[in-house]
């Protein structure tokens, strides 16, 4: 049942997503900014926990989550370390997604060509 819920919410997101660039004109890189801020605003505010509790990986998966890490991340700084740790706190808890990011960019631009617009 935990694979179910979490393939619904992360297929909810996405879906909802598509939805979006189907029918705005809210280019892909707004839109990911904004999932990543909206998912920092739904934590603060107490509203994203309880569907990371429900969803799991189909919540903290998608850029939603990556908000999510990055505002738990700043709630644990600040309260081990008072307010610097709200400069560093994001960026401890979602090293290593933004590690992995640049480390397997650098890996296939390394690895494949792109192929020049003619």
């Amino acid at each position: 049942m935990e694979y179910a819920r979490a393939f619904l919410c992360g297929g909810l997101i996405c879906g909802v997503s598509q939805v979006i660039i189907d029918r705005t004109r809210l280019t892909p890189a707004r839109l990911l900014t904004s999932y990543v801020v909206l998912g920092v605003i739904l934590t603060a505010v107490g509203v994203y926990e309880p569907i990371v509790r429900w969803g799991g990986c189909g919540a903290t998966t998608p850029l939603f989550g990556f908000g999510y890490t990055m505002a738990k991340g700043v709630e644990e700084a600040v309260r081990q370390y008072g307010l610097p740790g709200a400069l560093t706190g994001g960026l401890t808890a979602a090293a290593g997604g933004i590690s992995a990011a640049v480390v397997l960019s650098l890996l296939s631009a390394v690895l494949f060509r792109s192929k020049g617009r003619d």
